[in-house]
């Protein structure tokens, strides 16, 4: 992990020495996100993409108020999975023209806030359309609706598929030509397509078919509309390293290939507004968890570090958000950087149960009580996919930085 510099042995996080963040934010445990590795990372991009390419942030992968803010300030357009994230949403700068929102079960109120609103719905089943429909007549306001495609093809080599087969998210495609036909009748405002196929990629050559396939698809709907595609939103899946081994996604071999397969596109409907949809690739590598070594003992040979945070603070890191067989996330000693004493050590948290664990037998650098463990690539599905109340434990802080 090299995005987050090193100075007289202690991590720096937006150029603070981590024991001085701790001390100014008032201890630990907490989460800190690196406002300059957020601008960062969406230059990058840019860089990498098509410049016609409109790319949003999904707010799912991490909806902090301040983060958000930030956000809307580089990105081109936000997508939301509830009433909740809406809110923070239009906190923002950003305008609800930019802002949709999808989800397989939006429940009645939350589609009334979201017609009020003005942001578009990704409508993900004819019981929502018709929802729709008896929202719009009792409001008087017109649904800015898009029709969200579980397609016939998935993300290959996704860490999770949200398409294809089988699926609780969108209506199957070959479907969507009578769900066309409900928004032309109820004269909603149609917007286009949201075609999500899977997430957490790192395979260059499955996103390119995925999004080749996403633009042929939509092509093949056309006629069917009652209007021009306005907007097609073609997901994400772009994924990060978290586990050794993992290659990074070669994000210009993408963007390449989309500017080819876009410029086919925009022969045939040239004033459709292309989006790509991405949370943890944007915000994923620039945030830290961090937590302090409050007890060391040596059990039966092995070293253990009681940490006050874990689990319930950071889910995915205890191996508990989708892992089969437990990896450690990158850890390292932010108050020990360079120290070249080793010794092999399990982090654990303070929860009365196994499964709370940071770290299993890694060779860090020797800890003593009062060192500040970080965890990496801890930027998204962190805090807020993770089970806070358990145990009744104190919460932990989020920062931007």
């Amino acid at each position: 992990m090299t995005q987050f510099a090193v100075s007289n042995n202690e991590l720096l996080i937006g150029g603070i020495p981590l024991s001085r963040l701790a001390q100014r934010i008032g201890g630990t445990p907490f989460y800190a996100y690196d406002r300059q590795l957020l601008t960062q990372r969406v230059a990058e991009l840019r860089r990498d993409m098509p410049p016609e390419l409109k790319i949003h942030y999904a707010m799912k992968a991490n909806p902090m108020p301040a983060v958000a803010q930030h956000m809307a300030s580089i990105v081109d357009g936000f997508d939301l999975a509830s009433a909740g994230e809406m809110k923070v949403a239009l906190d923002t700068t950003m305008s609800a023209e930019h802002i949709s929102m999808a989800g397989p079960g939006k429940r009645p109120d939350e589609l009334r806030q979201a017609v009020a609103a003005g942001i578009t719905i990704n409508a993900e089943s004819f019981h929502e359309l018709d929802t729709l429909a008896r929202i719009a007549g009792q409001i008087g306001i017109t649904p800015r609706v898009a029709l969200r495609i579980n397609p016939a093809f998935e993300l290959k080599a996704s860490g999770m598929k949200m398409g294809g087969g089988a699926k609780q998210f969108g209506i199957d495609e070959e479907l969507i030509p009578e769900a066309l036909l409900h928004i032309k009748t109820r004269g909603f405002d149609f917007q286009g397509f949201h075609i999500y196929s899977g997430s957490q990629n790192l395979k260059a050559e499955s996103i390119i078919e995925a999004q080749q396939k996403s633009l042929q698809l939509a092509l093949q709907l056309a006629d069917a509309c009652p209007g021009p595609i306005r907007k097609l939103n073609i997901g994400g899946g772009y994924g990060i390293p978290y586990f050794p081994g993992e290659t990074r996604l070669d994000t210009r071999q993408v963007g390449n290939a989309l500017a080819v397969a876009m410029a086919s596109f925009k022969t045939a409907q040239a004033d459709t507004e292309i989006v790509i949809e991405l949370g943890r690739y944007l915000v994923g590598e620039a945030g830290i968890y961090v937590a302090k070594v409050i007890d060391k003992k040596v059990s039966r040979g092995q070293i253990f570090l009681m940490v006050d945070g874990g689990l319930h603070h950071h889910l995915a890191a205890s191996g508990n958000f989708g892992q089969v067989i437990r990896k450690n996330y990158p850890v390292a000693i932010g108050t020990n950087m360079a120290g070249e004493e080793l010794e092999n050590v399990n982090i654990v948290g303070p929860l009365c149960t196994p499964l709370d664990s940071l770290a299993d037998k890694m060779r860090l650098p020797k800890v003593e009580i009062g060192d500040l463990v970080v965890v990496y690539q801890s930027g998204a599905y962190g805090y807020t996919a993770s089970p806070s109340k358990f145990l009744s434990q104190p919460e932990a802080a989020e920062v931007l930085i």
